[in-house]
């Protein structure tokens, strides 16, 4: 019993000590929000659409701090809610992956709240452009770890047909990292391309990336069934 615990996903001084850099980010997002809301306009730029242009504004205190709370709440999520998988035991499959998709999430909303204050203070910056690349960046990262994901309830191409059989949810990664890979690379080409059709081909990519593991999981676990 104690060889098989010791195998199971914790969180510990260890873990905690690991993502120090994580936790000076995240301190760094609400101390800087503290700092950067009285001096924000009333009403701050709050989304993008893919032509870059402003269609939504928020209050400044949404502008200020939701990033950082949002991205506080999502670490927090992924570094408690595996302990209460039932398939918690396999993270230890897969550690490094997982601490790296960490990694790259915090680094991604700090990246992308700094991007929206500056634009909120009236810099001239090509918004669309840089989220967009920002993105495509981000499916390319994880598209290169995702096959090593292992069989959970949280992370992943999560589908009644992955979750119901370990080989169905192997075979979805292992494709399924390719496809983003492929796809996030096509979207940061066009990333630059400011017209309906760059747009076009820029929500196409995301939408494949996310639909056709999808529909690939359900035709494998179909013939399985089969057999």
């Amino acid at each position: 019993m104690t060889g098989n615990n010791s195998k199971l996903y914790r969180v510990d001084w260890e873990t905690l000590r690991r993502d120090w850099m994580l936790w000076l980010i995240m301190a760094g997002m609400i101390l800087f929000a503290i700092w950067i809301y009285p001096r924000l306009p009333a009403m701050v730029p709050g989304h993008w659409n893919l032509q870059g242009e402003i269609d939504r504004y928020y209050p400044k205190s949404f502008g200020a701090f939701f990033a950082p709370v949002l991205t506080v709440g999502i670490y927090l999520m992924m570094l408690f809610l595996p302990l209460i998988d039932p398939r918690r035991d396999n993270y230890e499959r897969f550690a490094g992956a997982y601490t790296f998709l960490r990694w790259g999430l915090v680094i991604f909303f700090a990246i992308i709240y700094g991007i929206s204050i500056l634009a909120a203070l009236g810099h001239d910056l090509d918004v669309a452009l840089l989220i967009k690349g920002l993105v495509a960046v981000l499916f390319v990262v994880i598209g290169n770890f995702m096959g090593q994901f292992r069989h959970n309830y949280f992370v992943g191409i999560k589908t009644p047909w992955t979750l119901a059989n370990e080989e169905v949810w192997r075979r979805t990664h292992r494709l399924a990292g390719r496809i983003w890979v492929v796809c996030g690379l096509v979207g940061l080409a066009v990333s630059p391309i400011e017209s309906p059709w760059g747009a076009g081909v820029f929500f196409a990519a995301l939408m494949i990336a996310a639909v056709v593991p999808i529909l690939y999981s359900y035709v494998i676990f179909a013939d399985l069934q089969k057999r």
